[in-house]
């Protein structure tokens, strides 16, 4: 009776012990500062960089950026270096949910001419513009300079025919919008892009209808000052009849 007692008492213990290591092991997979990047608004983080990017530029009169190319697309071309910041005691590290911390994002500005705005280009959909431009350029080699083009959605742009392509559309939810899937766009270029089409309607709407925006406005504008978020790989729009339509610049 002892020996069964000690028996049963050593297999709570190791029943406990192994309980304890799933725990443990679990807390080692999800992380407290994976927990929060994942749970926190972005803005509890635009705000930090926001203030160290303004006192950054008090202190040097220029803006804590990394260096681009003339052809790097405008809401892709002003990165901020989280390093410059650092090194000035401005920012202890990256934000939790920037690219440089393994978060989804990078951190850009808008406005630099005027009054620079921190932003956030989202990863995912970002990236998934790459596979889709390296398949489109794999089937232009492949057919004699022939694009994948679907339905003609403005002159000289095109929705990416996947079918052609004999591959499925990435599903990428919109950043806009989190109940619908982005579209890709094909220019007769064979520049592949989002259709943000979609997107800046609901903006659009949301201001009382095209006649209360400014004539010759980009589009894209409304994206941009009305969320925390810049529409990466994007033609400009404009307002054609009674939606948004993507146009390449220039033509």
């Amino acid at each position: 009776m002892t020996i069964r007692k000690r028996s049963d008492n050593a297999g709570r213990r190791a029943a406990g012990v192994i309980a304890l290591l799933l725990f443990l092991l679990t807390g080692c997979m999800y992380p407290a500062d994976q927990r929060k990047q994942n749970t926190a608004n972005p803005a509890e983080y635009i705000t930090v960089a926001q203030n160290a990017v303004e006192q950054y530029h008090t202190k040097t009169g220029v803006l804590p950026i990394k260096n681009s190319e003339e052809t790097t697309p405008l809401y892709e071309k002003y990165r901020i270096d989280f390093k410059k910041l650092q090194d000035r005691g401005l920012l202890s590290s990256p934000p939790l949910n920037s690219f440089e911390a393994g978060g989804p994002f990078i951190y850009v500005l808008v406005g630099v001419e005027t009054k620079p705005q921190v932003k956030l280009l989202e990863l995912t959909s970002h990236q998934s513009v790459g596979d889709v431009q390296s398949w489109v350029d794999d089937y232009k080699r492949k057919n004699g300079g022939q694009l994948p083009k679907g339905g003609e959605i403005a002159p000289y742009m095109y929705y990416v025919d996947f079918a052609k392509l004999g591959k499925k559309a990435p599903q990428v939810k919109s950043v806009y919008n989190r109940q619908s899937f982005i579209n890709y766009i094909v220019h007769e270029s064979g520049t592949v892009a989002i259709d943000y089409a979609p997107d800046i309607m609901l903006y659009v709407k949301a201001k009382g209808g095209a006649d209360k925006l400014p004539a010759n406005m980009d589009l894209r504008e409304l994206l941009v000052s009305e969320s925390f978020f810049v529409p990466g790989h994007s033609f400009p729009y404009k307002w054609s009849g009674d939606q948004p339509v993507p146009y390449m610049p220039g033509t």
